[in-house]
């Protein structure tokens, strides 16, 4: 079977796309004996979990550490969710992986899901290839996550904000305690959300965990165009800023150096291997700028708070002529109110379908554009995909003009996979 051939079966193997249930994935790890022995990092959170997964990878990489690093979802090929060396691993060892996991599986008389399938690959391959420390990011949740069947020996809270609602629960106090759930007693717990319910709270004094909170026991300040960082044992000053775009990216990396500071023993780190490993960071589809005449903006931001840190980059970059955004989103996500959030940076709203089974078509967009108060008529276009609307896009904006595109992995997915196919007569000048 090739690789395409496993992911379709696993797509059509379990009822549930997804089923937060850890009894059937831990059957399956039990008897793939999957028990590492290196350290582990677990990244939870709504936001900013990909960044600090970023960051972590290239700061241990530079630092001479094998690393596995194991996020979701992916943009263009499966491959780029499981990495060793910041390196994709190939087809044939993922369809190795696949095939004993299979027969662990069957023995166990359990289904699985998509990602059930990926997360016990990850483990299995970061374990055949010996990697001295692992990153694991977490892909809903967290309590009842198949990466949560692994015991962390540093958990990362990026954020908790309103997402997922329909399995997680509709209050931030419920999304965050499915989210501490990956925090471990007397192990490091780095807590990067701000503002934290007061019930919350409780609960994660209540895990015992080693907790560490941002503005308690770590922060960051910007330092005209370097920025430092107050640390849980020390300080760093004269820091540049990291490679991934945006202020609030500060946030994520000390929360990265945090989690590093408390593996020190296990995992120690040269400051030469921070300082390099923030500037060489590199995440497709956070704030990606891929063209300057017209500039174009890629970002998969899919929920208001993701909207929002869109909204203060954009501002933070602003453009003499005019904005175009080319919108793709999920019915299940808070639609108007991540348009809502991004909309004093807009002035064209191009809108379109995305085919895919949980995909909102362009009229729902509009519906939703409408119900966050936005009609400008004359400045809405509606499209059945997302590549006729980027076309759009590209054949109106002149050279001082800006293109956002965002709403979705799915929408950034089809530039990235297209991009570079159609040559422009500006481009040719």
């Amino acid at each position: 079977m090739s690789l395409d051939d496993w992911l379709h079966y696993f797509e059509q193997l379990h009822p549930k796309a997804i089923d937060l249930n850890l009894e059937r994935v831990e059957k399956v790890r039990d008897r793939l004996e999957l028990s590492p022995q290196f350290p582990l990092i677990t990244v939870a959170g709504t936001n900013g979990k990909g960044s600090v997964c970023a960051m972590l990878e290239s700061i241990l990489h530079c630092a001479a550490y094998r690393v596995g690093c194991y996020t979701s979802p992916h943009l263009l090929h499966y491959n780029e969710r499981i990495k060793i060396n910041q390196q994709t691993v190939a087809d044939n060892v993922l369809c190795k992986a696949f095939i004993e996991i299979e027969l662990a599986r069957q023995s166990a008389q359990v289904t699985l899901t998509y990602f059930e399938f990926g997360t016990l690959a990850a483990m299995l391959i970061f374990m055949r290839a010996q990697v001295d420390v692992a990153i694991l990011e977490v892909g809903l949740g967290g309590r009842l996550d198949a990466v949560n069947i692994f015991d962390t020996d540093c958990a990362v809270l990026t954020s908790i904000d309103l997402d997922h609602t329909d399995y997680l629960g509709n209050t931030r106090e419920a999304i965050g305690l499915e989210k501490i759930g990956v925090f471990r007693a007397n192990k490091p717990a780095i807590c990067a959300e701000r503002h934290l319910p007061i019930n919350l709270l409780l609960k994660m004094e209540a895990t015992n965990a080693q907790l560490f909170y941002i503005d308690q026991d770590f922060g960051y300040a910007l330092d005209n165009l370097q920025w430092r960082y107050t640390g849980i044992t020390g300080h760093r000053h004269n820091l540049s800023l990291p490679a991934l775009r945006g202020n609030y990216q500060l946030k994520n990396a000390s929360a990265a150096l945090a989690a590093l500071e408390s593996l020190e023993e296990a995992l120690p780190i040269s400051m030469n291997a921070i300082r390099r490993g923030l500037t060489e960071a590199t995440l497709p589809g956070r704030f990606q700028l891929i063209a300057a005449r017209p500039t174009i903006v890629l970002d998969v931001a899919h929920n208001p708070a993701a909207a929002q840190e869109l909204s203060t980059n954009l501002a933070a970059i602003p453009v003499k002529g005019c904005t175009y955004a080319v919108v793709g989103m999920l019915k299940d996500k808070d639609m108007a109110g991540t348009l809502r959030a991004v909309q004093d940076q807009v002035d064209y709203w191009l809108l379109a379908g995305l085919e895919v089974g949980r995909g909102a078509t362009q009229n729902e967009l509009l519906q939703a554009l409408q119900i966050a108060g936005i009609n400008e008529l004359g400045r809405i276009n509606t499209f059945q995909d997302i590549w006729n609307a980027y076309i759009y896009a590209r054949k109106h904006a002149n050279s001082s003009d800006r293109i956002c595109v965002f709403g979705s992995f799915y929408t950034v997915s089809a530039i990235l996979k297209h991009h570079g196919e159609m040559v422009f007569k500006d481009e040719q000048a």
